[in-house]
């Protein structure tokens, strides 16, 4: 593999604002709008102060009112009102005191549903109907691509957002149909009586559940985004696609998929001994009667439109000799309306659909055989019937009324499959060789015991193994532990397929991926099931393999590692029988933990060129898988905007990324912005394809940006490296932050460490907490830690006039502009008091690192940015900010006390514990991406 030498990537020269799109995507950044959010804003508090006052009591509604003034007074004075706050609060009994969180969380509720709902209209006026992402792009294509390539990728297109589980974000249904019906009722104009009574019912909904959350309750909280999603918001982009393509001339070909959902809950096996393949089937079916379920009513909704008569109009022979077939293999379902339909072949092949959709469902909940003829095997068999219909109707004068109802419904089919959304599979690259270890094991001709090779050693063993078509154990009876475990993983994998379609489940992700043995290894082991044949003659595979490169490490390496997999001529053939593809997970996450966000981003932009030019070697079509967290230190920040910082030729049709945390509900949960936020990724996705093959800048330009950020990381890695690594930082962090109580008070159903004793260690803790645990506190560390301590080295360096050559730079300016917004959220006054109150006094001096290299940081991006102030350019969302931190103010003073409280007992009560939950929801709920 030699040397990085390609080049990076920008923005067209002008086209990008620093910090507009993180504005835009943050808030209401228009005063008539921000206007009309306040006085909504109002309407619900003023409510929820008298739901307060009726069914808790006026004398609660008085102390509500004095901590927000004394918090209010706080914010604008500095803390002057600090000690009074704590005063306060720390006299209240825990009944109260869980009331008291309520309200504020609450607050944040019904503030977030109104704040989207302002946004959303606020985006439509930013982007009338002539500048939807879209159209613009479509427009643009027609003068400036050709026609055949835009074809191409309209048939290859493919969005897949894939919805992963969060420890604050498992909202009960209930809740967020509540909170739905709200938006809703703003919306029409409703009354006061009928929105106050959803307030009531807010009220009276325990936001919370009982005991900790199963993986199957996590999965019905994602499913119902999904859900929603599903019903509107992708069949009606996917209509706009179409329809803006078809207006500049292009064609969107009728067998494309362009928005595919995916989802990791159920299938994210990595640390959560919860998920076990008993789970993963559980919740598949949960996954697939929420899609048939939504197949059958829009399939019903058709018997209304499809009256279509061979008395007036003819149909093809094709649908005449599809209903014979039909006849024959339900025949039960011939008889019973053939006397009503006999002239409407439309309304009797629906019937037919219908009773397949029926027995598809008692198959997949009894467990089985597919029978063919009388159920789906998969979605490809449902839309075959459905395509059935409307070529016959565009055949036969039917045009319009095959666009109507039935291109909703085929929409639909092609996008949830019979499940939904995919659910890929992740596990970490050690429970591979453990299991390959136990099955070799059982063999006689090892010379040398599997455990004891080195990875070269490993490596050749699987390079061998994949070329021969030996099993290396019976598949029938018990294998050895933990080689049960792990197969049965990919036994489930298989019976899935089977059950609901390839589609339904195919990607296997290899967590903390650190050689091509790592790959390998699941190669040989879903070789054992059945999924992958490479020595038949008419073999085939039906995993995706996915490494997941998640460390500074194994990120600089991404090339190298590509290029060692692709030239191993067994996997080179199984990705042939995958279509020439291959997908590639980046990790955000744990980079920003192990190296300050400054070198993780750099990383992993320098990682997609690797992989870009290795793939391209290989004649092979790389297919990059974005691990996105909510947070800016967690890859989070508008996706529209990574989309297009990033390198070019790295985005081929196709865009892969995770969903997670509080920004779920931000973006999903009412379907006008979630269709807004499908079509920006969607644009930019396509865009990035077609305009955005080769640079933009000459070479020399690249080549300064890149020596400039050589600089910059090494200097920023260097600072944030130095202070993780400092003694007692890590009980610095754990006292300081609720990380521990997260753990303790199973909000997920995944632990928040990994399995470990002995000392406190970083590098147990997982990456979310991580984030979450310096986010709950307002010093949001790994959201812009170090950028300072780099920006002042490079200027120190000489590089002054290339830094501000490079605000043209895409990659550069999203960096900065993500950062500039996490540091409008971080606030260091709060912070002190977790400090004061909660930190030995020996660790304190730790904080004054971490202020410093704040006001090193606030000052460069200040620098950067031309102003004095953050967020200079939209004072109102500025405005905005404020007015949520003097809410979160009483959740943070509330939270200190009752951490100081849990950490004084040994096993606190119900109280407390709800108290503490509902802090951290309504913290996360208030800033909105802390996860």
């Amino acid at each position: 593999m030699t040397a990085d030498t390609s080049v990076p990537d920008t923005v067209v020269p002008g086209s990008l604002v620093p910090g507009e799109a993180q504005a835009v995507a943050a808030g209401v950044v228009s005063e008539a709008e921000h206007e009309a959010l306040r006085g909504d804003i109002r309407r619900l508090s003023t409510m929820l102060g008298r739901t307060v006052a009726d069914q808790a009591g006026e004398e609660l509604l008085e102390l509500t009112e004095t901590v927000r003034r004394l918090a209010r007074t706080a914010v604008t004075t500095g803390g002057a009102t600090d000690d009074e706050i704590a005063r306060l609060l720390s006299g209240l009994d825990a009944p109260t005191t869980v009331t008291l969180a309520r309200v504020f969380s609450q607050y944040f509720q019904l503030a977030n549903i109104a704040e989207q709902l302002h946004r959303a209209r606020e985006l439509r006026t930013l982007r009338d109907d002539e500048h939807r992402p879209l159209r613009a792009l479509m427009r643009r294509l027609a003068t400036e691509a050709d026609r055949g390539a835009v074809e191409d990728a309209l048939a290859r297109a493919e969005l897949a957002p894939v919805f992963t589980a969060h420890p604050t974000e498992s909202s009960r249904q209930s809740v967020l149909r509540i909170l739905r019906r709200i938006a809703e009722l703003l919306a029409e104009g409703a009354g006061d009586d009928e929105l106050h009574a959803m307030v009531d019912a807010l009220w009276q909904t325990d936001e919370i559940r009982p005991g900790a959350p199963t993986v199957a309750d996590e999965a019905r909280a994602i499913g119902w985004y999904l859900e929603q999603l599903g019903r509107r918001a992708v069949p009606d982009l996917v209509a706009e696609l179409e329809a803006q393509a078809r207006a500049a001339g292009f064609t969107v070909p009728s067998g494309a998929r362009p928005i595919a959902l995916g989802t990791w809950v159920g299938g994210d096996r990595d640390g959560n001994p919860n998920v076990t393949p008993e789970v993963s089937a559980e919740v598949m079916r949960l996954y697939a009667d929420r899609a048939l379920r939504i197949h059958r009513e829009q399939v019903d909704a058709l018997v209304h439109e499809l009256s279509v008569s061979t008395r007036v109009v003819e149909v093809s022979s094709e649908l005449t000799e599809s209903l014979a077939l039909d006849h024959e293999a339900l025949p039960d379902v011939h008889d019973r309306f053939i006397r009503l339909n006999a002239f409407e072949p439309y309304r009797l092949k629906v019937s037919y659909v219908l009773a397949r959709l029926d027995n598809t469902a008692a198959r997949i909940e009894d467990g089985t055989p597919h029978v063919p003829g009388r159920d789906y095997r998969d979605a490809a068999g449902y839309v075959a019937d459905l395509e059935v219909m409307d070529r016959s109707l565009r055949a036969n004068l039917g045009e319009r009324i095959a666009a109507g109802r039935l291109a909703r419904v085929l929409r639909t089919a092609k996008a949830l499959g019979l499940v939904l959304a995919a659910l890929d599979v992740r596990e970490h690259a050690a429970a591979h060789h453990e299991a390959l270890t136990a099955l070799y094991g059982r063999l006689v001709d090892p010379v040398i015991p599997y455990a004891d090779l080195d990875r070269p050693a490993r490596t050749a063993l699987l390079v061998k193994e994949l070329g021969l078509g030996r099993p290396l154990a019976p598949r029938h009876g018990t294998l050895p532990e933990p080689a049960d475990r792990v197969m049965a993983t990919f036994d489930m994998l298989h019976d899935a397929q089977h059950r609901y379609g390839v589609d339904a489940a195919h990607t296997y992700i290899i967590s903390m991926c650190q050689g091509i043995d790592d790959v390998l290894a699941v190669a040989v082991l879903a070789r054992e099931a059945g999924m992958i044949d490479l020595t038949s003659a008419d073999g085939s595979s039906s995993l995706d393999i996915v490494p997941l490169f998640e460390t500074v490490e194994e990120l600089s390496r991404a090339g190298e590692l590509l290029d060692a997999l692709l030239s191993v001529p067994g996997y080179r053939r199984h990705v042939t029988q995958r279509g020439d593809v291959q997908e590639v997970m980046l990790g955000y996450s744990d980079s920003n933990k192990g190296a300050g966000i400054t070198t993780s981003q750099w990383q992993i932009h320098r990682a997609q060129r690797q992989l870009r030019d290795v793939a391209a070697g290989h004649g092979v079509r790389l297919r990059l898988f974005h691990g996105r967290g909510g947070s800016v230190g967690r890859g989070g920040g508008p996706a529209g905007e990574a989309v297009a910082a990033s390198p070019f030729g790295t985005v081929d049709a196709t865009l892969k990324l995770t969903e997670q945390g509080e920004v779920i509900s931000d973006k999903y949960s009412l379907p006008e912005l979630a269709h807004d936020n499908l079509e920006i990724l969607l644009a930019s996705m396509l865009e990035s394809t077609l305009l955005h093959q080769a640079a933009r800048w000459p070479s020399d330009v690249h080549a300064r940006w890149d020596e400039v950020m050589g600089c910059l990381s090494g200097a920023a890695q260097t600072a944030y490296r130095e202070l993780v690594d400092a003694p007692g930082l890590p009980e610095f962090f754990t006292t300081a932050t609720p990380v521990d109580e997260l753990g303790r008070l199973n909000v997920g159903s995944r632990p928040s460490k990994r399995p470990g004793q002995g000392a406190r260690r970083l590098d147990d803790l997982r990456a979310i907490p991580w984030v979450f645990g310096w986010t709950q506190t307002r010093m949001v560390v790994p959201g812009w830690f170090g950028l300072g301590t780099g920006l002042r080295a490079a200027r120190d360096a000489g590089y002054g006039p290339v830094l501000d050559e490079m605000r043209r730079w895409g990659f550069f300016a999203n960096l900065l502009g993500n950062v500039e917004m996490t540091l409008a959220k971080t606030d260091m006054r709060i912070a002190r008091r977790y400090v004061d109150v909660l930190v030995a006094d020996e660790h304190r001096p730790l904080f004054d690192v971490i202020r410093e290299e704040h006001e090193r940081t606030l000052g460069e991006v200040l620098r950067w940015t031309g102003s004095t102030t953050l967020l200079h350019r939209h004072p109102v969302l500025r405005n905005t900010l404020a007015v949520r931190s003097s809410y979160l103010e009483p959740l943070h003073h509330l939270q200190v006390q009752l951490l100081a409280q849990r950490r004084s007992i040994e096993e606190p009560g119900p109280d407390l514990r709800r108290a503490l939950l509902l802090t951290i929801n309504g913290i996360a709920a208030g800033l909105r991406n802390t996860g």
